[in-house]
């Protein structure tokens, strides 16, 4: 059974989701639904999207220590459960989350078995403009997100490995390059050359 997990951090605007969403393509791979208490937008799917509970649910969740991180973000509940995850290992899938760098720090605490990888940019202009071509936040909201951006990019020596999203395919690519390598590690840690060859010492 693969019991790895595959932690994806990055700051808003560096296409995170379209690497997640494009690595997700590969049935190896499966995306960690996150618990949240937030009303679902427009097309989303309770179980698919998030998993849709109330602000009571979530509290009582949290008591029971059901979370491996969870955190307040605008008013609403997100949390990663370890329900969630044991779904997927049953799946002998890669369990791939899609979490900021606040919940990675506790995620870390908890999970032994992971690789971690931030993603991103190539430049902060090129972030600014990519927020902004989305159409859909205010210029005071983008410079608030370019603001938290900032201070997420300082803790980048925090995880594994870093990728930067100049293009997409090289980018996904990149993503599953680092978790052949990590397979490899642990191949060779539990490889014991004594039962390769039949029962002979070297």
């Amino acid at each position: 059974m693969n019991n790895l997990s595959l932690i994806i951090s990055a700051p808003s605007g560096s296409g995170k989701t379209t690497i997640i969403n494009k690595l997700l393509e590969d049935p190896f791979y499966s995306f960690v639904i996150s618990t949240t208490t937030r009303p679902p937008r427009e097309g989303e799917i309770d179980g698919e999207n998030y998993y849709f509970i109330s602000s009571e649910q979530f509290q009582k969740m949290i008591k029971e220590d059901e979370f491996l991180e969870w955190a307040k973000v605008h008013n609403n509940y997100y949390g990663t459960t370890e329900k969630e995850i044991d779904r997927i290992k049953k799946l002998g899938h890669i369990s791939v989350f899609d979490i900021d760098v606040q919940g990675f720090k506790q995620v870390q605490t908890k999970l032994t078995d992971y690789v971690s990888v931030f993603i991103i940019p190539p430049s902060l202009e090129i972030l600014a403009l990519r927020l902004r071509e989305r159409n859909s936040d205010s210029e005071e909201t983008i410079k608030l997100r370019l603001e938290n951006a900032i201070s997420e990019l300082k803790e980048f020596k925090i995880y594994d490995y870093l990728v930067i999203n100049d293009d997409l395919e090289e980018a996904v690519n990149n993503l599953k390059s680092i978790v052949n390598s990590v397979f490899s590690q642990q191949r060779i840690k539990k490889f014991n050359i004594n039962d390769f060859l039949g029962g002979e010492k070297c």
